[in-house]
């Protein structure tokens, strides 16, 4: 699994309308695109508290083709033609679960980043990362729950689906305004690491 998210700042006075508009006309168009798992359209506005307007789809990628696919087809070149070539962030997946309401639609979601500290040992990191994901996958309302780690920042993000208003204290707050899960079932369940012996 790959996690993958970009942000596009809008102005403080800009129409979010728009954005509610473009998700409502284009967003089923990946309802059935090969290798993804899961694609949360996302928006929050400062009109709710947000420190910004912004649009930032994440997504779960069941296979890097997919990914692949999307970033150099017609796809992402539209966003890139409407808005500018946004910074794509992504992580290596570590787990995904789904949870008690996994049968409910996704209200809303939540994305936390955390920054490793220098001198924490990454394997160390990684299980408490996971044990912070059982416990998000497990609360009332949460629909899916999957967290990922970028090594070369040494990021951790969770990043969570709710059937009602998330939780403000787990992370940023955003609504989902359409989910395109064609190979949702296809993500695999449970942590996606594994210790070993070995040394280099």
């Amino acid at each position: 699994m790959h996690a993958m998210q970009y942000e596009i700042t809008l102005p403080a006075d800009y129409d979010m309308g728009i954005i509610r508009e473009r998700v409502a006309a284009r967003g089923h168009l990946l309802d059935d695109f090969p290798g993804l798992g899961l694609k949360a359209y996302l928006m929050r506005e400062r009109t709710d508290g947000s420190p910004v307007n912004q649009y930032a789809p994440f997504y779960l990628w069941a296979a890097p083709e997919g990914m692949n696919g999307f970033l150099w087809g017609p796809g992402f070149q539209g966003i890139v033609n409407d808005f500018g070539r946004p910074v794509v962030q992504h992580w290596t997946g570590l787990a995904y679960q789904e949870g008690p309401a996994s049968g409910a639609a996704a209200q809303t979601a939540t994305r936390c980043r955390v920054r490793l500290p220098e001198y924490d040992p990454p394997a160390a990191a990684v299980e408490r990362a996971l044990e912070e994901h059982r416990r998000l996958a497990s609360a009332d309302g949460a629909v899916a729950v999957a967290v990922g780690i970028d090594p070369r920042r040494w990021e951790l993000v969770y990043f969570a689906l709710w059937a009602e208003d998330a939780p403000k204290e787990v992370g940023d707050p955003f609504q989902v305004l359409h989910l395109s899960a064609p190979q949702r079932a296809e993500l695999p369940r449970g942590r996606h690491w594994r210790a070993s012996s070995e040394r280099s």
